[in-house]
Formats: structure tokens, C-alpha cells, sequence
């Protein structure tokens, strides 16, 4: 019987999902710069490079015009699609924008350089993708609609998060026009067996390609491509070695030789991506105390008892301890999984894992419900949209209470009831500039955004991050701490 070829697609997320999830998103343009027209060279099928938080750290952190990255990697990578993360109508803040400045930001995007917007929403409700999928859609660009991946057992299934769900899901976004479709796996929870299953089911009903995106985080991400792959899916993303593994993605390499010789053979050259590796290796120095070392583990294995990510974890111990009652760690842990339920089961991604965390928290520390931060008063409103079920009627009554927009939720689009913002945005820089990507800026961070501006048109004397450290400035460190540790073997 005749074998039918089917190369696998790879997207490569180097430069923006992988050191956004080891090194805090504080990759340098310059960086990637200094390799991009190799990695134009490595044959994937796309590179995501922007969106999620290289916007925000770009302004706050790095001093750098967040739209020049996108400007400058497609002049050196015209042959490789550039992607995009977009959060929906939050696109790449930590809230709804209003219609216009959701519109504003797609076109200027298409404009810059972006060809595949990959776009999700935190609670999976498709209502929050209408504008931006028409605003891709005008200016003729791939509009990638995702579906986070989340479970309330141990494995897919249960009365929300079942293979219905994400069929169901899938074929709606199919119907608004998603031109292909993603499975977000922002907690690296799919096991192996269910993204063969799903992926399957999928494949069986979607006329649109498939992509898997999943995280090392629990250390299934490998297994669960390959048995992916076996299910047919289309594309899957992965990371050049050094920004692979922990809370990162698979790394490319083996998944290259693991494939080589089969009908899913990706067809990359091994001895090229090694190269690539090489170079990365070359700057990955400069952004290593970023990196979490705290644990010699490589993966969470915690992740797979609670399924609650490192990040929230990490929020947790810290609101903890600050409140001094650290010792409550595990009660908040039980408590979670309540709250999750009372709220409707959200996904945990930005920003419902922090609603959920914090009003575990509370809980916890002060009773329940007694305590209720904004967040979640808005959450109950509707103002973040549907979640996949529906919230505890007396949850719900406890909480808005004494909500200042009202005691009845909406059950409206969540945009519907935000006043158009983008003209507020531009009067507030209307002396130093009216460029359409500084208003952009401008609407999406009013206090951080504002003070990157004023800095880059000369208002400002100071910039509004540190200055970065160069190779020259490790490699000085690396003395120093050489020379300290000679001297204590010399004192012994």
C-alpha cells in the first residue's frame, strides 16, 4: 500500500512564547536581529514573534517601539509567516478595549508585518473575537482562533471540559470563519491519549488545518505532540533548544529525528536548527536571571496533582507570605478548585487564574466571600464574558452586592457596553505625536505607555527600564564570581 506523505508543520516560537516563558518575555530585538535571516532560512511553517507580553515588556522593560520588532523581522524573514498572540478583545493588554482601538490595533499590525493572528480568549467565549476576526479579515490576513485547553479532572472529561466541548467549540469557530484552528494548552494538561483522541475527533469534522500548542510544564508536552501527530494534526509549536523544556514547549530537534524517514517527516535540516541552537546559546547569558532556579526539577510535577500553573503558584506564595499566613498554603489549594466551580469553571490563563487565585486567597484569609477584589465583581458582572458554565446564582448575589455598576449581570457581548476610547487616547499625546502605533500604545497603557512615549520623544530625561546587560557584562560577572570562589579554596 502506497504511503501518503504528510509533512508536519512547525511554528517556531523562539521569539516570543519561549522566553516569554523562561527569561519573563525580556528577549531583545537586537537578538533576535542578529539571527533572524537564518532562522528565514530553517524552512518553518511560521515563527510567532510578538504579542502576548513582548508588547508590555517592550514599553516598561526594554525601552524599545513594541511595532519596530514586527517592522524589522519581516524585512529580514520575508519568506517566513510572522504570527502573532492576540487575547481577543484584551488584544494585548489585561482588559476589553472598545471596538475602535480592538480595530485600530489589528490593521496597524497587518501593517507592520503580522500575516497569522493567533487569536484566544480567556473563558472561550467566541463573542469576544468578533471584531478583531473582521478587522483580520479586512486586511486579507490568516486568522488562527484558538480554544484554551482546560480540564476539572484529572484527564478530559466530566460534565464541562469533555470531547463534546471542544468539538463543539471547534465547529462554531470554524463557522465564523477561523481559518485555522488552534488547541491552546496554556499549562502544558494534555496528556497524551486525550490529544490523540481530540485531535482525532477534530480532524474527523474541521475542514481548517489543526495546531497543537502546549507547554513542558508538566512534562507531557513531547508525548503528547508525537501522539498528536499520529492523530494527524497539522502543525505544532515548538522551540529551538535553549528556550525549550520547564514552563517552555518542546524542543524541535528531537521531534526532527524522531519523525525522520516517516510520512510526518518535518523535511527541517537538523544541522541547521543545531546552528541556530548554537547562536542562541551564544546570547541566552545575558537573560539567565530571569530564569527560575529555585527547583532542580525540570518539570512541575505539581502541575499534574492540582493543575494549577507555576505562575499562579507563584502569586499565591506571594500574596501568602506578604499577608504572613504562608503556613495556609494548602488550605488555598483546596479551596481553588471551589472557587473554579462557583465562577464557572474558567480556564486557568491570564488574567481568570489571577481572579480565581486571589478570591482563593481571601477566602481563606478572611472567610468567604467576605473579601471580594474588583476583579472578580467584574468577572460576576459579565464583563469579561460567558464563562464555559454557569456561575453560583448565590455566589454571584454575595459578590455584587455592593458592585457600583449594579447588581444584574449583563449577559450582553462584553464590548458592547465600552465607549469608543481611541480618540481620549490620542488627545492625551496630541502635543509630541499623533502616529497611529504611539495612540495604540497610548490607549492600551495609559500610565506605563505614557511614560514610554514622553521618554521617546525627549520629554523625559530617564528611560522607563534598566539599562541591559550585555555579553561583556557576564562575562565580567562570571570573573568576579570565578576569582571570589578561588580565593575561598584558597582560604581552605
Amino acid at each position: 500500500m502506497e504511503i501518503v506523505e504528510n509533512p508536519l508543520k512547525i511554528t517556531d516560537v523562539t521569539f516570543r512564547d519561549g522566553h516569554q516563558s523562561l527569561f519573563a518575555t525580556r528577549m531583545r530585538t537586537e537578538d533576535m536581529e542578529s539571527i533572524a535571516e537564518e532562522m528565514n532560512q530553517a524552512g518553518f511553517y511560521s515563527m510567532e514573534v510578538w504579542g502576548g507580553a513582548t508588547f508590555d515588556v517592550a514599553t516598561r522593560f526594554l525601552n524599545e517601539d513594541p511595532w519596530e520588532r514586527p517592522r524589522l523581522l519581516k524585512r529580514l524573514m520575508p519568506d517566513t509567516p510572522l504570527q502573532m498572540l492576540l487575547r481577543g478583545q484584551n488584544l494585548v493588554g489585561y482588559r476589553h478595549y472598545a471596538d475602535d482601538v480592538v480595530t485600530a490595533f489589528v490593521h496597524h499590525a497587518a501593517e507592520v508585518g503580522i500575516d497569522i493572528f493567533r487569536v484566544f480568549d480567556a473563558l472561550n467565549d467566541e463573542r469576544n473575537f468578533e471584531t478583531c476576526l473582521k478587522a483580520i479579515k479586512e486586511c486579507g490576513k490568516h486568522a488562527q482562533l484558538s480554544i484554551c485547553y482546560s480540564l476539572t479532572e484529572r484527564k478530559m472529561g466530566g460534565l464541562v471540559y469533555n470531547l463534546d466541548y471542544y468539538v463543539n467549540k471547534a465547529l462554531i469557530l470554524q463557522d465564523m470563519g477561523a481559518d485555522s484552528l488552534c488547541i491552546k494548552d496554556m499549562a502544558g494538561l494534555i496528556a497524551p491519549d486525550d490529544a490523540y483522541k481530540l485531535i482525532k475527533s477534530l480532524k474527523q469534522v474541521l475542514k481548517i488545518p489543526v495546531q497543537l500548542h502546549t507547554h513542558y510544564t508538566s512534562g507531557m508536552a513531547s508525548m503528547s505532540c508525537l501522539k498528536a501527530i499520529e492523530a494527524g494534526v497539522d502543525i505544532i509549536d515548538t522551540a529551538l533548544a535553549p528556550f525549550a523544556l520547564r514552563s517552555s514547549h518542546p524542543a524541535i530537534e528531537p521531534i526532527v529525528v524522531a519523525l525522520q524517514g516517516t510520512p510526518r517527516d518535518t523535511g527541517l535540516n537538523l544541522t541547521h536548527l543545531f546552528k541556530l541552537g548554537q547562536h542562541i546559546e551564544s546570547i541566552a547569558p545575558k537573560y539567565r536571571d530571569f530564569l527560575d532556579t529555585t527547583r532542580t526539577a525540570v518539570i512541575d510535577t505539581g502541575v499534574l496533582m492540582h493543575q494549577v500553573p507555576g505562575g499562579m503558584t507563584t502569586n499565591l506564595v506571594a500574596q501568602l507570605r506578604e499577608s504572613g499566613v504562608l503556613d495556609k498554603i494548602d488550605e488555598v489549594y483546596e479551596e481553588i478548585p471551589r472557587v473554579r466551580k462557583e465562577l464557572g469553571y474558567p480556564p486557568l490563563v491570564t488574567p481568570t487564574s489571577q481572579i480565581v487565585g486571589v478570591q482563593a486567597v481571601q477566602n481563606v484569609i478572611a472567610g468567604r466571600y467576605k473579601l471580594v477584589p474588583t476583579q472578580v465583581q467584574d468577572y460576576c458582572y459579565g464583563l469579561y464574558g460567558r464563562p464555559p458554565a454557569p456561575i453560583d446564582p448565590e455566589v454571584q448575589k454575595t459578590v455584587l452586592k455592593h458592585y457600583k455598576r449594579g447588581q444584574t449581570p449583563i449577559t450582553g457581548r462584553p464590548a458592547d457596553i465600552i465607549e469608543p476610547e481611541l480618540d481620549k487616547a490620542r488627545e492625551a499625546i496630541k502635543d509630541f505625536t499623533q502616529d497611529i502605533g504611539d495612540v495604540l500604545v497610548s490607549a492600551l497603557y495609559p500610565i506605563t505607555g505614557l511614560r514610554f512615549l514622553k521618554w521617546k520623544y525627549g520629554l523625559a530625561t530617564s528611560p522607563p527600564g534598566l539599562k541591559p546587560k550585555t555579553i561583556e557584562d557576564i562575562r565580567r560577572e562570571d570573573e568576579l564570581i570565578a576569582k571570589a570562589k578561588a580565593g575561598k579554596l584558597r582560604e581552605k
